[in-house]
C-alpha cells in the first residue's frame, strides 16, 4: 500500500512511532519511506509510483499523496522543480485555508504547524484518493490508511460497532465512519481544520449542477475538446487500458487512440458463466479502434487466490466482489509490462448512466397525480382483498408501495438488511449497539447537500459519494495498486466533471434514455452496438461457482463457520443464508454471503 501518514503533538519515541504507524499502514517495500519526526511532530509517506511527497521547513511540514495540478503558474513552477508538496507548503502562506481552490486533480494533502498548534487536511473533489484522521487529547494524527492512524498509541484499534452495520449494510464502510472509534474519514471536497484544540470540518467544493446554455453544437465540441485533453494528460509510456466493452471503457479505448494516432493495449476479464461474460462487447470495441486486445477468463480457483489479496490489501473490510476480477486484470496487464492503466469510472455518476435514474422517474411520476386519484382509485385497487397479490394487481401493489418511499430512501428497497426483520437477523446484544437509523441518515443528509432540487440529479450526487468514492474508486484504486500498478479514471478529470454536472437534465436521462448526450456526442467515434447495449456491470459469478468449485465452497463454509463466534449475526441466519445461497437463490445470496465471508477473512487477516 502505498500513502502518507503522520501526526502533531508531543511523542517521546518519535522515530520508533514513525516507524510502527509505516508498518501498519504496510507501505510498500518497494519504495522507501520520506519521512520526518521529532518530539513535536512526524510525516512521512512512500509510493512506488512517485505518488507521495513530504516537505519540511522551519515551522511547516507538509505531505501529499496523489497527482495533484496547480493553476497558479508560480506553484505548478515549484511543484515541477521541487515537488507537490513544496508547492502546497509555500500555497499555504500565500492562501491558507483557500489552498485547496487551487489545486486540482487526485490529491490529499496534510499541513502541520508544530509552533501554533494548527493542522490542515484536504481531499480531491471526486474523492480519489483517501485521507482519515483522529483526534484523541493533545494528538492530532493523519494518514491515507485507517491502520496508520490507528495504529498511533494515542488512537487504539477498538472497532465501532456501528461501522460493521454500515459495513453490512453498503458493503464498505462509507464515510465519515471508519472501523475504529475516533478515526475519521474525509468526504470528497471536504477539509478538516484543528485550531485552538478544536477540529472543524466543511467542504471547499461543492458540484455545481446549474445547467448551462442548451447549445447542442457547441457543448458537443467542448465535451470532445476536455474528453481528448483528459486522456492526453495522463496517457505516458507504459499505459494500457481496461475495457470492459461498456460505454465508459470503450469512450477511453477510443478517446486515447485517437489522441496517440497509433492502436492502445486492452485488458478484459471474461467469465465462463451465463449471464455474466460480456466479452463480444470489449471484442467489438477492440476491433473498432484496433486494439492489441489482451483477454482472460476468470476461474473459479482465481477467486480463491485473490480472497487473501482482499483481505490483506484494504486498510478497512471491503465487500465489492468485482475486486477479484478488477485484480487479475490489472495483473495481466503488469505481467505484459504495463505500470499504468486508464479506467472508465465515473461516467455513469456525472452523466446519468445507471438505470436507477430513469426507473425512478416512473416512481417520481406517482407523487405528481392527483391525491384523489391516487387515494381514491389506483391504492384501493392496489390493495383489492384476495386478489391483490396475483400479477398484475401485485405489480400494481409494489409499484405503490415503492412510490410512496421518498428518494433517496427508495433506493435501498431492496437492500438485503431490508428484506428480513432486523431481530431475525442480528444478535441481540449487537442491535442494541448499533444504531439502524444512520444508515438512512447518511444517504439522506448527502441528497439534500445538493446543489440542486432535481431528483436525478440529487440522486447522481448521492452515487458519486456512496458509489464511486466509497466503493468503485476504492474497488479499482486497491486492486490495481496490489497488482504493482497505477490507475488513472480520464472521465473523472475536473475539466470534464464540471462540464457533465451543468449538462441540462434532459441531457443526462431523457425519458428512459440514459446518458443521451454522452451517447449522441460519441455516435461517431462507439460502435453502435456499445452504445445500445444494456448496462451490465462487472458482476462476478461467487454464487454459482461457490456451488461448483469445492475449495471455494468449503472456504466459504469455514468463514461463515468462524464467524458464528463474532456474536453479531445469529447462527441461525447465517445457515439459512448459506442454505439458499446453495440452493435456488445463488446469485441474491451470494452477495451477502461475500459480503459476509470477506468481513471474516479481513477480521482474521488483520488480527481483529
Amino acid at each position: 500500500m502505498d500513502g502518507i501518514y503522520g501526526w502533531l503533538g508531543e511523542h517521546g519515541a518519535h522515530r520508533e512511532l514513525i516507524q510502527h504507524m509505516g508498518q501498519a499502514a504496510r507501505l510498500s517495500p518497494a519504495s522507501a519511506p520520506d519521512s520526518h519526526s521529532s518530539p513535536a511532530f512526524g510525516v512521512a509517506g512512500a509510493s512506488r509510483f512517485g505518488k507521495a511527497s513530504v516537505h519540511v521547513e522551519e515551522g511547516l511540514a507538509v505531505a501529499c499523496f496523489g497527482r495533484p495540478r496547480f493553476a497558479d503558474a508560480e506553484l505548478a513552477a515549484t511543484a515541477r522543480a521541487r515537488g507537490p508538496a513544496a508547492a502546497l507548503a509555500q500555497g499555504w502562506g500565500r492562501l491558507g485555508g483557500q489552498l485547496p481552490l487551487h489545486v486540482q486533480g487526485n490529491f490529499a494533502f496534510a499541513v502541520l504547524e508544530p509552533s501554533t498548534g494548527q493542522a490542515f487536511l484536504a481531499l480531491d473533489r471526486i474523492g480519489a484518493e483517501r485521507l482519515c484522521y483522529a483526534k484523541r487529547g493533545g494528538q492530532f494524527v493523519f494518514g491515507t490508511s485507517v491502520q496508520g492512524v490507528a495504529a498511533h498509541p494515542a488512537v487504539g484499534r477498538s472497532i465501532d460497532t456501528q461501522a460493521i452495520y454500515d459495513y453490512l449494510y453498503f458493503h464498505t464502510i462509507p464515510a465519515p465512519r471508519s472501523l475504529y472509534q475516533g478515526v475519521k474519514k474525509l468526504l470528497p471536497g471536504q477539509y478538516a481544520r484543528l485550531k485552538n484544540g478544536q477540529i472543524e470540518t466543511g467542504f471547499y467544493w461543492h458540484a455545481d449542477y446549474a445547467p448551462a446554455p442548451h447549445d447542442y453544437a457547441a457543448l458537443r465540441a467542448d465535451f470532445r475538446t476536455r474528453l481528448d485533453a483528459a486522456v492526453r494528460g495522463v496517457d505516458a509510456p507504459g499505459t494500457a487500458a481496461f475495457l470492459s466493452g461498456g460505454t465508459d471503457s470503450s469512450t477511453v479505448v477510443g478517446a486515447l487512440t485517437a489522441a496517440r494516432g497509433a492502436p492502445v493495449d486492452t485488458f478484459s476479464i471474461g467469465f465462463d458463466a451465463d449471464g455474466f461474460d460480456e466479452m463480444e462487447y470489449a471484442r467489438c470495441a477492440a476491433e473498432r479502434f484496433g486494439s492489441r486486445a489482451h483477454e482472460y477468463y476468470l476461474k473459479p480457483a482465481d477467486i480463491v487466490t485473490a480472497i487473501p489479496v482482499i483481505a490483506r490489501e484494504y486498510d478497512e473490510p471491503f465487500g465489492n466482489s468485482s475486486a477479484v476480477p478488477t485484480y487479475f486484470c490489472a495483473r495481466a496487464a503488469q505481467e505484459a509490462g504495463f505500470g499504468q492503466m486508464l479506467a472508465g469510472d465515473g461516467g455513469d455518476e456525472i452523466f446519468g448512466g445507471n438505470a436507477r435514474y430513469a426507473k425512478q422517474g416512473l416512481f417520481e411520476l406517482y407523487g405528481r397525480m392527483p391525491a384523489l386519484l391516487r387515494r381514491g382509485v389506483i391504492e384501493p385497487l392496489a390493495h383489492l382483498p384476495g386478489v391483490s397479490n396475483r400479477f398484475p394487481l401485485s405489480k400494481l401493489k409494489s409499484y405503490v408501495a415503492q412510490a410512496r418511499i421518498g428518494l433517496p430512501l427508495r433506493l435501498e428497497t431492496y437492500n438485503f438488511l431490508h428484506r428480513t426483520p432486523l431481530d431475525r437477523i442480528f444478535e441481540a446484544d449487537f442491535l442494541h449497539a448499533v444504531d439502524p437509523s444512520l444508515t438512512d441518515a447518511a444517504l439522506v443528509e448527502v441528497y439534500a447537500r445538493t446543489a440542486s432540487d432535481h431528483y436525478i440529479n440529487r440522486m447522481m450526487h448521492v452515487d458519486l459519494k456512496f458509489t464511486l468514492a466509497d466503493n468503485d474508486l476504492r474497488k479499482v484504486g486497491t486492486m490495481t495498486e496490489a497488482a504493482g500498478v497505477e490507475v488513472h479514471y480520464p472521465l473523472l478529470d475536473d475539466r470534464l466533471v464540471e462540464f457533465a454536472h451543468h449538462l441540462p437534465v434532459n441531457y443526462k436521462v431523457r425519458g428512459q434514455t440514459l446518458r443521451w448526450f454522452f451517447k449522441q456526442a460519441l455516435t461517431d467515434l462507439l460502435p453502435e452496438k456499445i452504445i445500445k447495449k444494456t448496462k451490465h456491470g462487472f458482476g462476478l459469478p461467487f454464487g454459482v461457482w461457490s456451488n461448483q468449485y469445492a475449495p471455494l465452497g468449503e472456504l466459504v463454509g469455514d468463514s461463515l463457520s468462524d464467524f458464528k463466534k463474532r456474536g453479531w449475526i445469529q447462527p441461525a441466519y447465517l445457515d439459512h443464508m448459506l442454505a439458499m445461497a446453495r440452493g435456488p437463490h445463488a446469485s441474491y445470496y451470494g452477495v451477502m454471503v461475500w459480503v459476509v465471508m470477506m468481513l471474516e477473512r479481513w477480521l482474521q487477516e488483520n488480527g481483529d
